[in-house]
């Protein structure tokens, strides 16, 4: 694994780097050698917060970790990726997915602890007219919902708008 750390804000001292790398290097037994890990450390007020990304092919594994002590960030984003690995380890396998040649095979041969299956338990039909983004912010804010499904008015393709940190929206679109 290369291990890429950057920091916002932030001085990247050897113990800090290192703190990542040692944690981070537990990782090594289910990746292969020549994958990526994007490492960004910031802090904003009180707010030490740990950013991971480990892209491969067709997925993308990601958590963020905020807390108020930088180490302690470190090693819950480290927790975290963890957990999300072992889950999805199952699906990687029976799915035969691209993504699994960026894990070892030790890992993917190994027998899940937890086998969760991920189960739709309801589904929802509901009538969708073209509207602007701000309108289907507002329908968002009616329903109650963190996010919204929604033919663009602009585009006529589906896009579907989302609450975000500090009270803003975001607008996803397709890409063709």
């Amino acid at each position: 694994m290369r291990i890429k750390i950057t920091g916002r804000n932030i001085d990247l001292t050897e113990g800090i780097k290192s703190a990542v790398e040692d944690k981070l290097n537990k990782l090594e037994k289910y990746f292969t050698p020549d994958t990526d890990v994007y490492v960004t450390l910031s802090v904003e007020k009180e707010r030490q917060k740990v950013e991971v990304t480990i892209p491969t092919k067709g997925n993308i594994i990601r958590s963020e970790q905020v807390s108020n002590d930088m180490y302690v960030s470190i090693d819950l984003v480290e927790e975290v990726i963890e957990r999300q690995l072992k889950k999805y380890r199952t699906k990687l396998i029976s799915k035969h997915q691209n993504a699994a040649s960026a894990f070892k095979q030790e890992f993917l041969e190994e027998q899940s602890v937890e086998d969760e299956e991920i189960q739709i338990t309801r589904v929802k039909k509901f009538d969708m007219k073209p509207m602007y983004a701000e309108d289907a912010c507002v329908q968002m804010e009616l329903l109650g919902h963190d996010f919204f499904v929604f033919v663009n008015a602009e585009t006529d393709e589906v896009n579907v708008v989302y609450k975000r940190k500090g009270n803003t929206y975001g607008l996803i679109e397709p890409e063709f």
